[in-house]
């Protein structure tokens, strides 16, 4: 039916961003450029955009930039028209959910293809938002809007009001399908962890909008796991209780381990040595309230609020991360906090992801693997076709994996020789603190991503490689990005760009690496079934697994 997604030949546009007016003034200008292609791309078809809501002279942007707002716009829409959501920039999903989970008329979310600000980490928070609300959406991407796949979609879209994307490389798995060994290890896990049960510490919930980050009680509560509702002025009051030179003790295990401080004099723009100091006290003080909760995970907000208090928590987050660690006591019995062990930290208290490392560290304990884990952001990626670094040639779609700040040194080039601090940038983080940044090693990984969708837990996982590319080719991802954080160069084994964007409900991905492809196959089966037996539903995505035919 011809235009039925359109009413009187217009479309809505409206932009959802950033809570900090720094951030939505320097991403505005991207978000213009954006708007202008993509309001060409809607022009060539024969249809009208207009905009929901103004740019802002006062303010220098024409965001979304508060609930309120948000709430106050969509009383403006008419609830039927045809809406379009562009997404140049990361932005703060819950701006626009109330208007969006009112609408009524078609709706669809577009991000540019880039790995700037970036738009399409802001699309895939979005769409997750969106799918754990039981909103029906579709969903576009594209460098300049003008590429035939973007248009064939828009096409579709303006005709039918949702898009079909492909989505053959998802598959159900069944108890059937997995080898009993390894199936065996994974269920045995899932009965402990519900016989025993398992807190995950929440240092304030509901981290930049990511409504798509907080699991419901009763979905968490039937794996066996609950959370601690911990305060991050909590965690700033602790840090006060540490001393100086506890904190200076961590300092020196890391630079005798050879770790990298990228330091300055100036504390407004440079990483300064009383930044690191307090972020040190932070590590201590996690731990003990770790320890005091019976944490076995924990997820610090990272900006919001704490931001205005303390440096960064991105060096706690990746150390936290890692076997290899400062070592911490506790104040009073001096006993050592979590010796030997990692505690897993999922990244802006995405809880989807805590689910996901405290199973994936228990799994690869127990098989005996490295147990080191992170989410990264799905940042961006290119085809890359030449030499690998390595003396060998690669000619694949290569993905940037770039967390916002830290990821375990084990993952590294080198280890903790390899990693480096440098300070978080002013626009996000007045008060400093650095990142703990490296280059990831090249490697068998397992990817997944834990999700909310018709009040249900739902995985997706799969495989792939982290391989390594030229150290130029790296410099020029890290400055289309950001520089001062982590970065992991993958491959998704049978899982094209358009396909993980279709699919991924969630602007994060959790990945693990295992020794060899084969070990990294037992991991799979392990976790998907330690994961059904907690009663989440699991699809493998791709290839090269050992449960899909390849």
């Amino acid at each position: 039916m011809a235009n039925n997604a359109v009413v009187n030949g217009e479309v809505v546009l409206v932009a959802s961003g950033d809570l900090r007016l720094a951030a939505n003034q320097q991403c505005w200008p991207a978000q213009a450029k954006m708007e202008d292609q993509l309001g060409a791309a809607l022009r060539a078809e024969g249809v009208t955009v207009r905009r929901g809501h103004p740019f802002d002279a006062t303010q220098e942007h024409g965001f979304i930039d508060s609930q309120k707002y948000g709430m106050e716009i969509f009383r403006t829409i008419d609830p039927e028209q045809p809406l379009v959501v562009a997404e140049a920039v990361w932005q703060y999903s819950h701006h626009v959910l109330a208007g969006l989970e009112w609408h009524r008329g078609p709706i669809l979310t577009v991000g540019n293809w880039s790995g700037q600000w970036p738009g399409l980490v802001g699309l895939l928070n979005l769409n997750g938002s969106l799918t754990k609300a039981g909103v029906h959406y579709s969903s576009l991407w594209s460098l300049d809007f003008t590429d035939e796949f973007f248009r064939d979609g828009l096409r579709q879209w303006l005709r039918d009001g949702a898009i079909a994307h492909d989505e053959r490389h998802v598959h159900a798995v069944t108890d059937s399908d997995l080898p009993a060994t390894e199936a065996d290890i994974g269920r045995r896990l899932a009965e402990t962890l519900q016989r025993e049960k398992a807190i995950l510490g929440i240092f304030d919930e509901g981290c930049m909008g990511m409504y798509n980050a907080i699991v419901p009680d009763h979905l968490l509560h039937a794996t066996g796991i609950y959370k601690e509702r911990l305060s991050q002025s909590t965690l700033y009051a602790a840090m006060l209780t540490v001393s100086d030179d506890e904190a200076r003790a961590v300092r020196r295990w890391l630079d005798g381990k050879g770790m990298t401080f990228v330091t300055g004099p100036d504390p407004a723009t440079d990483l300064t040595d009383d930044q690191i100091l307090g972020q040190c006290k932070m590590y201590i003080a996690a731990l003990r309230i770790a320890d005091e909760f019976g944490c076995a995970a924990i997820g610090i907000q990272y900006q919001q609020g704490l931001k205005d208090l303390a440096p960064a928590s991105d060096l706690v987050e990746g150390l936290l991360n890692n076997v290899d660690r400062p070592p911490v006591t506790h104040a009073e019995t001096g006993a050592v906090l979590y010796e030997g062990q990692a505690l897993p930290h999922f990244n802006e208290v995405d809880e989807c992801a805590g689910i996901d490392a405290l199973v994936t560290n228990r799994i690869w304990t127990a098989l005996g693997f490295d147990p080191e884990t992170t989410l990264h952001d799905l940042r961006w990626g290119e085809h890359y076709r030449g030499p690998d670094g390595q003396g060998g040639e690669l000619d694949d779609y290569v993905w940037v994996l770039l967390i916002s700040g830290a990821a375990p040194p084990a993952h590294f080039i080198d280890g903790y020789r390899g990693a480096s601090s440098e300070r978080q940038p002013p626009m996000f983080f007045k008060l400093g603190g650095g990142t703990l940044k490296g280059i990831s090693k090249p490697g068998e990984l397992v990817w997944s991503r834990v999700f909310v969708e018709d009040d249900a837990l739902r995985m997706d996982i799969g495989r792939g490689r982290a391989v390594s590319l030229p150290a130029e080719e790296t410099e020029r991802r890290w400055q289309s990005t950001n520089p001062q954080w982590p970065i992991m160069h993958a491959v998704t084994y049978g899982v094209s760009r358009d396909q993980m964007m279709a699919r991924h409900k969630a602007n994060h991905i959790q990945v693990a690496y295992a020794p060899t492809a084969e070990d990294a196959n037992r991991a799979i089966v392990a976790k998907v079934a330690m994961m059904q037996a907690l009663g989440i539903e699991v699809h493998v995505c791709g290839t090269g697994n050992g449960l899909t035919k390849d």
